[in-house]
């Protein structure tokens, strides 16, 4: 162990940079009921192991022949590595394996020293109301709840006796080849990585994939060659469809976050092998090979990108680019995992802010296991973290690394510890609390129009327009309503959301939209008399008129307090161009409108827009489970622009020509949103 450490030390100082069918299984809800204690105390009570063994740098061969490296920590007793078989958990690491070592390293070496427990408890407490800073705390709040064991494959699973391995995915950290990002290559390195740990002699043949962001999305990739070896999977705050999550949501690209992604990752995967330099594993053929594969390609997706924003016409795209333009490439289907091969227990954790949140809880129900199998957690925060305070306290859900811990006791050492039984559905309610859900949508909502109308509410005075939301259509004569493109958008969730909970920081931007509403148009509802759930994908259909060939439009689902704060709670967007709905994979309400239009986003599909003639446009807007209290309102936001959270590529600006848009109420041709509802709202 202390050798270990003092290489964590060297390397530190090294410069780098549907709804759910019942199974009729009891079960125990959000704290865990009975069998709670028993996980908290596996994870915190004595452990068989006292220390980790490492093998570190360690080369996989692919069947291509391109070498992977790994880090491999075994559990150890006294110093010196346990005898025996153990179930291993895998992290296909996207970073680079090294800052990780680094940091588990650090996390053990704070635990060892007993510090790390009162840290994490003390910045968990913090809490000072009305300061300015509720957003920070926030985060903070969330030290005591797990989730950074949960993520960072904490060295106490080893003193479980679980043996774990890091393996930096080909192309990126010390592994050969080129970046395949989230590619079919990808997929079958990390079946063949899985095959070859169940050969090893340290391995009994169980392998539990985790993970949390790029590396949650390589724990669900791994199910899809199905590899006999994999038994369990926990992902924290994965993605099980990339593109439309952030790649190309509604047409435009999430930008705040995937650019500097781009470079980060491209960036790390610069870094030699210093870890193998270090234990006396260095290869020069190997790292020649890996030095040429990065000369090839030293800035992954970076020319799609570039071309995405300077192409005027499609003839002026690469074939490159046309790739992410085209859902029939290997590329774009890449960005999906195949749900129907989750054949495996998987364990997922997100938030409905995440960057990653628009589909989690489609992933979820797609998932063609029992209740038993399969599990979802799903907070009110952002990628940092994901909103998770409080749990291990009385009353809430068992800390992260608890949860984690116990899946992996269950699925892949056979420990009947209930972790089964618990609630396949936690579910924090935005304006609520945590609740368990016994299905999403929750089948007390009934989907009803809720429509716009040029009626002021006056609770917005300082938007584009005030206007009305009401379950009875209002609107009396022909009306045009214009907004045009701005950069208030920084001032809002949205951008909180793509920043991955940077900027919710700033109060004034993350919880509250009434900044940004100076750019848009805003339509309010009478106060709400009783709690209001709203539960699910929401459609917003909107009758527009476009100045030019093209347009971009947001829409925002809010919760608005009888103080003015308007707490934005959905958000949806769509370039007009590209609005041709695939009917076979979308989802309808009973009455025939969409609750889940979903966009074929196909340029060769692609239908301008003719200045001055009506268009309607369903836009999608992420799925939530809320609760308007009484005395709050609802309220839908329109803009014409949603910068960093989404920016279209050149092709479709320039056709839009940035000009002014406007949203067309038509007693005729009716604009509304197709909501569901557990109580009607108040006209």
């Amino acid at each position: 162990m202390k050798g270990l450490v003092t290489v964590a030390a060297m390397l530190a100082c090294t410069p780098f940079l549907a709804p759910i069918a019942s199974s009729g299984t009891a079960f125990t809800g959000i704290d865990g009921g009975e069998y709670a204690a028993g996980w908290t105390a596996a994870v915190d009570g004595p452990q068989p192991y006292n220390g980790v063994s490492p093998d570190l740098a360690v080369p996989i061969t692919m069947d291509d022949g391109t070498v992977l490296k790994a880090d491999i920590i075994h559990p150890a007793r006294n110093g010196r590595i346990a005898d025996g078989k153990r179930p291993v958990i895998l992290q296909m690491q996207g970073y680079g394996k090294l800052p990780l070592l680094v940091g588990q390293a650090v996390l053990s070496a704070a635990d060892g020293l007993g510090i790390k427990k009162p840290l994490e408890d003390w910045a968990g407490s913090l809490n000072l109301p009305g300061v300015g800073l509720d957003g920070l705390f926030d985060l903070t709040r969330q030290a005591d709840s797990g989730f950074i064991e949960a993520a960072a494959q904490d060295w106490k699973l080893a003193d479980a006796g679980y043996t774990l391995v890091q393996v930096d995915l080909r192309g990126t950290g010390t592994s050969g080849g080129d970046w395949q990002v989230f590619g079919d290559r990808e997929k079958q390195d990390i079946a063949e990585v899985i095959d070859w740990i169940t050969r090893q002699p340290w391995s009994d043949g169980n392998v539990g994939t985790m993970g949390v962001s790029f590396t949650a999305i390589s724990a669900l990739e791994a199910t899809d060659r199905m590899p006999p070896g994999l038994k369990a999977v926990f992902a924290y705050e994965g993605s099980g469809d990339i593109f439309n999550d952030i790649a190309g949501s509604g047409g435009a690209v999430g930008v705040g976050f995937l650019v500097p992604w781009l470079i980060g990752v491209n960036a790390l995967k610069m870094i030699p092998d210093v870890t193998s330099m270090i234990v006396g594993k260095f290869d020069p053929a190997q790292q020649l090979q890996w030095l040429k594969d990065r000369i090839a390609d030293p800035l992954t997706l970076v020319d799609m990108v570039v071309n995405g924003y300077t192409a005027l016409t499609p003839d002026q795209l690469t074939a490159r680019t046309r790739q992410l333009v085209d859902p029939n490439s290997y590329f774009r289907k890449g960005l999906k995992t195949d749900v129907a091969h989750i054949q495996v227990p998987t364990f997922m954790v997100g938030s409905w802010f995440d960057i990653f949140g628009s589909t989690p809880t489609d992933t979820f129900n797609s998932i063609p296991l029992p209740e038993e199998q399969k599990k979802l957690v799903m907070g009110d925060g952002y990628h940092l973290g994901t909103g998770v305070a409080g749990f291990g306290h009385p009353g809430m859900p068992p800390r992260l690394d608890v949860l984690q811990r116990a899946w992996f006791d269950h699925w892949l050492r056979g420990i009947d510890n209930g972790i089964d039984k618990y609630t396949p559905l936690t579910v924090k309610q935005q304006g609520g609390g945590w609740t368990d859900a016994p299905q999403f949508p929750r089948s007390e909502a009934v989907y009803r129009r809720v429509y716009l109308d040029d009626i002021p509410s006056g609770t917005s005075p300082n938007s584009k327009y005030d206007g009305g939301l009401s379950e009875t259509p209002r609107q009396v004569s022909v009306n045009d309503l214009t907004v045009a493109p701005g950069l208030l958008s920084l001032c809002g969730r949205d951008v909180a959301r793509i920043s991955a909970g940077v900027t919710s920081l700033i109060e004034a931007c993350g919880n509250d939209s009434r900044i940004w509403e100076n750019d848009g148009l805003t339509f309010t509802s009478s106060p709400v008399v009783d709690p209001t759930t709203i539960s699910g994908p929401i459609n917003v259909h909107l009758n527009t008129v476009q100045d030019a060939a093209d347009g971009y439009w947001v829409a925002t689902v809010n919760d608005v307090s009888p103080d003015g704060n308007s707490r934005e709670i959905a958000t949806g967007q769509l370039v007009a161009s590209v609005r041709q709905v695939d009917d076979d994979t979308s989802k309808t309400s009973a009455n025939g409108d969409y609750t889940e239009p979903h966009y074929f986003l196909d340029l060769s599909r692609r239908q301008p827009t003719i200045p001055g003639v009506p268009v309607t446009l369903d836009v999608a807007v992420t799925p939530i489970d809320a609760v308007l209290q009484p005395g709050h309102r609802l309220r839908v936001d329109i803009y014409a622009s949603n910068f960093p959270k989404g920016l279209p590529p050149l092709i479709f600006l320039a056709d839009s020509g940035l000009k002014p848009q406007h949203l067309r109420l038509d007693p005729d041709a009716p604009s509304w949103v197709n909501m569901p509802l557990t109580a009607s709202i108040p006209d």
